[in-house]
């Protein structure tokens, strides 16, 4: 049941699965196709890779009370629950008897497949042909005023885009990694369980199960775009749409997920996730992240704690 709380707090059940083709044994024709829901299953023919984040300080440094007001809306802790209580570690966590490089490369896929929903409301068109995400609303792809990202063009040259061209140019990007069976290998003849041997000298994580060397790379930097994503939705976007459409609980509940499975499997380090680094603080105050978790040690609790006692006294 809690696999699919994400999935069906959207209404979207229909949409995808959580439930994976990406383990062994669906063969390289049974996998699902790119995991977008509208956009194409291969990429153009030669995407240019994502750029770096050319990252300013941020605009909520310091003490709660000297940050700006009025605060962004997520940070209120009535604007910040989950659609149902619970520990999302269990889901995190790696079964013995699965190999790690098949439990990432199973989580990238998962976590692909929901975050694409949430992007689905945002690049929908309205009955006037807008988007609620456009050139005009987001010029920039960003994270508040203060965090924004560059891609790399063709050129290899860092330049600014629409976060929906931006966003646009990721999933393509993502998809193209996924469907690479050279990346994510699906043949079972290859398959390895976690307990069957001890690592050689020349290893890397999902070595015996086929995934090459570069594999944990790609993975990080596929967590580290979808972040990004999770982080201008949050900014950008958490009103209008999710919040008027009482879908913040939904967000909420998946992006807390991610961040532990992200942060479980060290695919995105502390200064990875400054952007949202409040929210983060505000919930291992309050307990959604448990102390035990890696989330909780990226945490700020006292700050969390006084997040908390700014939306009590709302």
């Amino acid at each position: 049941a809690a696999r699919r709380t994400c999935t069906a707090a959207l209404g979207l059940a229909d949409s995808f699965s959580l439930s994976n083709a990406r383990f062994r044994g669906a063969g390289r024709t049974g996998r699902s196709p790119g995991p977008g829901p509208e956009g194409p299953s291969q990429p153009p023919a030669a995407p240019p890779p994502p750029g770096p984040a050319t990252t300013a300080s941020s605009s909520i440094d310091g003490p709660v009370s000297s940050w700006p007001r009025p605060l962004p809306a997520w940070l209120n802790r009535a604007s910040a629950k989950h659609i149902v209580k619970g520990n999302f570690m269990t889901l995190s966590a790696r079964p013995k008897t699965v190999e790690p490089g098949e439990w990432i490369a199973h989580q990238v896929v998962e976590h692909y497949r929901v975050l694409w929903n949430f992007v689905r409301v945002i690049h929908e068109k309205d009955d006037d042909g807008k988007t609620i995400c456009n050139r005009t609303t987001c010029p920039k792809m960003s994270a508040g005023k203060n965090h924004s990202y560059t891609w790399l063009n063709k050129n290899h040259e860092a330049v600014e885009l629409p976060a929906y061209e931006y966003i646009t140019l990721m999933q393509r990007w993502i998809a193209g990694k996924v469907d690479d069976i050279n990346v994510f290998p699906t043949d079972p003849a290859g398959v390895s369980y976690a307990a069957e041997s001890a690592p050689a000298e020349d290893d890397w994580v999902g070595r015996r199960s086929g995934f090459p060397k570069e594999f944990l790379g790609i993975c990080r930097t596929i967590f580290l775009q979808m972040f990004r994503v999770y982080a201008h939705l949050f900014w950008d976007h958490f009103l209008e749409p999710f919040y008027h459409l009482n879908l913040e609980k939904s967000l909420n509940s998946c992006f807390s997920h991610f961040i532990l499975t992200a942060t479980t499997l060290d695919l995105l380090k502390l200064e990875d996730i400054e952007p949202m680094k409040p929210l983060i603080d505000l919930w291992a105050a309050d307990g959604t992240f448990p102390p035990e978790s890696k989330a909780y040690t990226y945490a700020d609790v006292e700050q969390g704690k006084e997040l908390m006692e700014l939306s009590a006294a709302a």
